[in-house]
């Protein structure tokens, strides 16, 4: 423990400590709740949030353990990576290198489809205006770097929090909007498994956003060390925040749309379109405004922090490759232009194609959390200073458990085994 690190834990280290934890929340709060949670409820009404709230439990051990583990011995998971086996080093900065242009693109995507559908009269396509909100957040990272993110993250989850809490409340008011005919669709079936899948790939966060955590904490360590109480606390409100809301945003599709007679659009731009639509006919013209501004918060919290985020842990992962001490600044600088480049190339590759940029984003996300949530469990297993307890350590398991059954049920119904 640092000398400059509060021996004693009270509310005021604990606010203090806020950060990374307030970070991973701001990127976990995008696709995964702005458009698979609230198609969720559009598409079965509350019959997934049951899988929302136990991909959320069972993902959880392996996002704690992010914090856990830098918070005790003072070094990043990736760090932890290296010193267990090279394989897991070079696994890892394979899979965040791919992951870091696949995750940048569909959310910068999403967040220029979302300013095009509330400006309509722009004279921009959606390509243009993906590379304006790019630069943008790569402006705000080159002038203030881990600082400017920082206080922008707390003001963005803040007001989301406060508007899409008040925007299901005021949805929970006018009560539900079902069709006196309607025949309500079950997701238990092989034809909806592909959606389920991509719910939870990206819910609440790719796992590989685990180890991006460790190295904002390892950042805010460096500037306002926090103990390991306060710092577990900070987690804690990161991920419950974004739980919490991961099934509030459920709620914004369920009251609104949920056998309204209306079809869901399943393209994630048209989707926020119809849904502002949807509260625009129901709550009335003011709420425009509201939920344009819930969409866009979403969306540009979660560029911002991917592009930061896989863009420190390509380059801590190059540096431990390299064996080098630590990284330079400018080599951060190079791999946020790197991340940010491929992430638009993609874009373009795509040919702006949001719907299945989305789904192949979060169906690959899921489908490599196996492999994040092992070489996290391993790396904690046999912690001596915060071990371990029966009841995480049986969680984890589970979680595994959970995540491999779902990925092969995945595998062997896209291969046509189950059909």
């Amino acid at each position: 423990m640092s000398e400059n690190t509060p021996a004693v834990s009270t509310w005021q280290t604990r606010l203090r400590a806020l950060g990374p934890g307030i970070l991973m929340a701001s990127a976990a709060i995008g696709g995964s709740h702005l458009i698979a949670s609230t198609q969720a409820g559009a598409l079965y009404g509350w019959q997934l949030a049951l899988i929302i709230v136990l991909t959320n439990l069972f993902k959880y051990p392996f996002f704690r353990f992010s914090a856990h583990y830098t918070l005790d011995s003072g070094k990043s998971l990736i760090e932890g990576y290296a010193e267990k086996s090279r394989a897991y080093l070079w696994v890892f900065l394979v899979m965040c290198f791919l992951s870091s242009t696949i995750s940048t693109g569909a959310v910068a995507l999403l967040t220029a489809a979302i300013v095009k559908m509330a400006m309509p009269s722009l004279p921009f396509s959606v390509g243009v205006l993906s590379v304006i909100v790019v630069g943008s957040c790569v402006l705000i990272l080159l002038t203030g770097r881990y600082k400017a993110l920082d206080n922008l993250s707390k003001i963005i989850v803040v007001s989301l929090s406060i508007t899409t809490v008040a925007a299901a409340a005021i949805a929970a008011s006018k009560g539900m909007q079902m069709k006196p005919d309607f025949v309500e669709p079950s997701p238990w079936t092989l034809a909806g498994l592909g959606f389920i899948i991509a719910l939870m790939g990206w819910m609440p966060a790719p796992i590989e956003i685990s180890a991006i955590n460790s190295l904002w904490v390892t950042a805010k360590q460096k500037s306002d060390p926090a103990s390991y109480r306060d710092g577990m606390f900070d987690f804690n409100v990161g991920y419950i925040t974004s739980a919490v809301l991961a099934v509030v945003f459920l709620a914004l599709g369920a009251f609104v749309q949920y056998g309204n007679g209306e079809a869901v659009q399943m393209a994630g731009g048209k989707y926020v379109g119809q849904l502002i639509n949807m509260y625009t006919g129901t709550i009335g013209g003011w709420s425009r405004p509201l939920v344009g501004f819930i969409a866009f918060a979403c969306m540009f919290g979660t560029t911002i922090t991917v592009i930061d985020g896989y863009a420190r842990a390509v380059a801590e992962s190059v540096r431990l490759v390299r064996g080098r001490e630590s990284f330079r600044t400018r080599e951060l600088l190079g791999w946020i232009g790197w991340v940010s480049f491929s992430g638009l190339a993609l874009i373009l590759w795509f040919d702006s194609a949001l719907a299945e940029l989305l789904k192949f984003a979060m169906i690959s996300a899921f489908l490599a959390a196996p492999v994040f949530a092992w070489l996290n469990y391993r790396l904690v297993r046999g912690d001596k200073k915060h071990r371990l307890t029966p009841a995480m350590n049986a969680l984890a398991v589970v979680g595994l458990v959970y995540l491999v059954g779902f990925a092969v049920l995945f595998v062997l119904n896209e291969s046509g085994i189950l059909a």
